[in-house]
C-alpha cells in the first residue's frame, strides 16, 4: 500500500446564506427548547415558518468578501475553464447551479489569499509565473502563449487560472507554517498503523474518487437534484476530476475527487456498503451520508500487500492486417480467420516475422507494457498466456485485425506497504488536512461578505 498524501472524507462545513439570515433576522426559538439546550447550541423547531424568501440561492453571481471584489468576470471566467473541461453540453439548470459553486469558490480562495497576506506569508509572482508555465509544459508543450490562446479561446483569461494557482499556493504555505509545526505523530501511533496493515494484508483496497455536497436538512432534496444532474453530465462523458474540483465541497477537491488507496473500514457504512459492490470504472449515486450526498467513481481495486498481477510487465508483439476499401463484413470474417490461423502456426515470437511477411502483414514490438494499461476487455486474457501463444484477433472494419502474440513476462514483486517514514508523513498530512478544513471554517465564519 502506498502512502497518499491527502485526507480522507474531510469535509467542508456550509452553512446556508438563508439559514444565516435567518438567524440574524431574530428568528428566536421557544423559550423552553432554549432553555434545554447547552449554551451555543442552534435550536430549529420542527414547526419552522419562513418568513420572505426561502430560497438561498437566488443571488447575483457576485461578492465582496472582506472588501475584496469578486465580479461577474471572475465567475464567468473560472466557469469557462470547468466548462472547456467538460464533453459534453451543460444546461441551462446545471449551469446555474456551477455559477453558484463556483461563486463559493472563489470566497474561500479570497479568504485564503487575505489570510496569508494577513499572516505575512508571500507567494511572489515569479512563483505564480513558474507554476503557470509548469502547466503549459504538461498540456502544450512549453508553450505559454499557447496556452494563453487557449483560454482566451474558450472565454477564461491566464489571469483566472495564475489567480487560482496563487490561492493554492498561498494555503499550502499558510499551512505549513501555522499548522504543520504543530501536528505531532507518535511513533506509537505509526507502528500501531503499520501493525493494522500487516493484520490486513490479502483484503481489498479501492482507489475512489468522491464528489461531496453538503445538505442541510431544508436543502435536502435540492442538493439531492444537484447531485443526480452532476451525475447524469458524468455519465454523458463529463470529466469527473473536473467537477470534483469545482462541485466537491470535500478537502479531496484539489486533487480531482481522487481519495487514494483505502479500505473499506476507513470508509462512513453507508459509502463502504455500495463500494464493496463496484466494479471499476463504474460510477454511483447520489448516495445519502451524515451532512450531504456523495458521488463515488471506483478508479481501480487491489489487495492490500499483495503483488497485483496487472502490475506485470509484458513483452509483446502486435501483428496486423488492413482491408482494403470495400471490405465487406463477411469478407473480413474470412479474412481475420484466415490470418489467425495463419499466425498459429508460427513456434514463437521468434519466428512470427517470418510468417507474417509471408502474408504481407506487419509486426512492432514492445516489452515494457504494463498488463494494467491494457483494454479491461483484454488484461485478464493475456495474464494467461505462456510466451508465444496469442489472443484472438480483434479489430473493425476501419483498422483492421491485430493479434497480440506474448512474447514474455517479468512478474511484480509483492508489495512490503509504506515504510515507517512514509506511514508517518501519510499520517501528519492527514491531520494537517483536518485541521486545515478548521481553519477554513473559521474564516468563513468570521467573514463579512456583501452579495450584490
Amino acid at each position: 500500500m502506498q502512502a497518499v498524501n491527502r485526507s480522507r472524507f474531510i469535509r467542508r462545513a456550509f452553512i446556508s446564506i438563508g439559514s444565516l439570515a435567518a438567524l440574524a433576522g431574530g428568528l428566536a426559538a421557544p423559550a423552553t427548547l432554549a432553555q434545554q439546550a447547552p449554551q451555543g447550541e442552534i435550536v430549529i423547531p420542527d414547526d419552522v415558518k419562513i418568513f420572505g424568501n426561502d430560497n438561498p440561492n437566488i443571488r447575483r453571481a457576485t461578492a465582496v468578501v472582506n472588501g475584496a471584489v469578486i465580479t461577474g468576470t471572475d465567475v464567468d471566467q473560472r466557469l469557462a475553464l470547468i466548462v472547456a473541461a467538460n464533453q459534453s453540453k451543460i444546461g441551462d439548470d446545471e449551469m446555474k447551479r456551477l455559477r453558484l459553486q463556483v461563486l463559493r469558490n472563489l470566497i474561500d480562495e479570497t479568504l485564503q489569499i487575505q489570510e496569508a497576506k494577513a499572516s505575512d506569508v508571500e507567494v511572489s509572482q515569479a512563483e505564480v509565473d513558474q507554476s503557470y508555465a509548469r502547466v503549459a509544459a504538461q498540456n502544450f508543450n512549453q508553450n505559454t502563449e499557447a496556452m494563453d490562446a487557449y483560454l482566451k479561446r474558450v472565454g477564461s483569461s491566464p489571469d483566472s487560472l495564475k489567480r487560482q494557482i496563487r490561492g493554492e499556493l498561498s494555503w499550502q504555505r499558510l499551512l505549513q507554517r501555522n499548522v504543520a509545526p504543530f501536528i505531532n505523530i507518535s511513533d506509537d501511533e505509526v507502528n500501531e498503523m503499520l501493525a493494522r496493515l500487516k493484520a490486513a494484508k490479502g483484503t481489498d483496497e479501492y482507489r475512489l474518487g468522491e464528489i461531496y455536497l453538503s445538505a442541510t436538512p431544508d436543502a435536502r432534496q435540492q442538493v439531492h437534484d444537484n447531485a443526480s444532474q452532476i451525475v447524469q453530465q458524468l455519465r454523458q462523458g463529463g470529466s469527473f476530476v473536473a467537477y470534483a474540483r469545482q462541485y466537491s465541497q470535500a478537502s479531496t477537491a484539489a486533487v480531482g475527487g481522487d481519495l487514494g488507496w483505502i479500505r473499506l473500514a476507513q470508509l462512513p457504512s453507508e459509502l463502504a456498503t455500495v463500494a464493496r459492490e463496484m466494479q471499476t470504472g463504474q460510477l454511483v449515486g447520489p448516495i445519502e451520508v451524515p451532512g450531504g450526498f456523495d458521488i463515488l467513481y471506483l478508479i481501480d481495486k487491489r489487495q492490500v500487500l499483495t503483488a497485483d498481477p496487472r502490475d506485470a510487465v509484458l513483452a509483446l508483439k502486435q501483428i496486423s492486417i488492413s482491408f482494403p476499401k470495400g471490405t465487406t463484413e463477411a469478407q473480413a470474417g474470412e479474412r481475420a480467420e484466415a490470418f489467425a490461423t495463419t499466425i498459429k502456426t508460427a513456434k514463437g515470437c521468434g519466428d512470427v516475422d517470418k510468417v507474417a511477411a509471408g502474408i504481407g502483414a506487419q509486426v512492432v514490438a514492445n516489452d515494457q507494457v504494463k498488463a494494467r494499461d491494457l483494454p479491461p476487455q483484454i488484461q485478464n486474457s493475456i495474464l494467461q498466456l505462456s510466451p508465444g501463444e496469442t489472443l484472438a484477433p480483434f479489430g473493425s472494419l476501419e483498422d483492421g485485425v491485430r493479434i497480440l502474440m506474448l512474447c514474455g513476462r517479468d512478474d511484480p514483486q509483492a508489495d512490503s506497504g509504506p515504510s515507517f517514514e512514509q506511514l508517518q508523513a501519510q499520517m501528519e498530512d492527514d491531520r494537517v488536512n483536518k485541521r486545515a478544513q478548521m481553519y477554513l471554517r473559521d474564516l468563513r465564519r468570521d467573514a463579512v461578505i456583501e452579495y450584490n
